[in-house]
């Protein structure tokens, strides 16, 4: 698996724990940010975004992902233990794990992102929520420059 996966979290811990789930996955890391300036600056060659919401510069992650997904065409996914903070930022998001998270609900989350075409009304992926007015939203993959 060659996409590259963008990791906003400012808790050091979780953020290297997230790191090895998705390298033990197959995907590669392509940065670790901790605020919106590290995340947006990183984005650039990254495909999937693992996003927290409450971040070193404040409750900057529903409008960090609403930019990934609209400058960048990146998929996003909100891991949060707070979804309800949310809001219309879920517009630009495949949807949302859970925190306290388990390995499997993000390996098999990044798995659904990395497809072409996300079936997000069949997703039954334990502790990950879809977003279904996402869908449609992205571009394939292939065709991102």
């Amino acid at each position: 698996m060659n996409k590259k996966v963008l990791i906003v979290e400012d808790e050091i811990f979780v953020a290297l724990e997230i790191e090895h789930i998705v390298e033990d996955a197959g995907f590669l890391v392509g940065a670790i940010a901790a605020d919106r300036q590290a995340a947006l600056e990183a984005a650039g060659d990254c495909d999937i975004a693992l996003v927290d919401l409450n971040l070193r510069d404040g409750p900057t992650g529903p409008g960090i992902g609403v930019e990934l997904a609209s400058q960048f065409g990146i998929r996003v996914i909100y891991v949060t233990a707070n979804p309800a903070q949310i809001g219309d930022a879920s517009q630009a998001a495949m949807g949302v794990i859970t925190k306290p998270f388990r390995a499997h609900s993000i390996i098999e989350t990044l798995h659904l992102a990395a497809t072409d075409k996300p079936e997000l009304e069949t997703a039954e992926i334990a502790g990950f929520t879809p977003f279904l007015s996402a869908r449609g939203s992205w571009m394939p993959m292939e065709s991102r420059g």
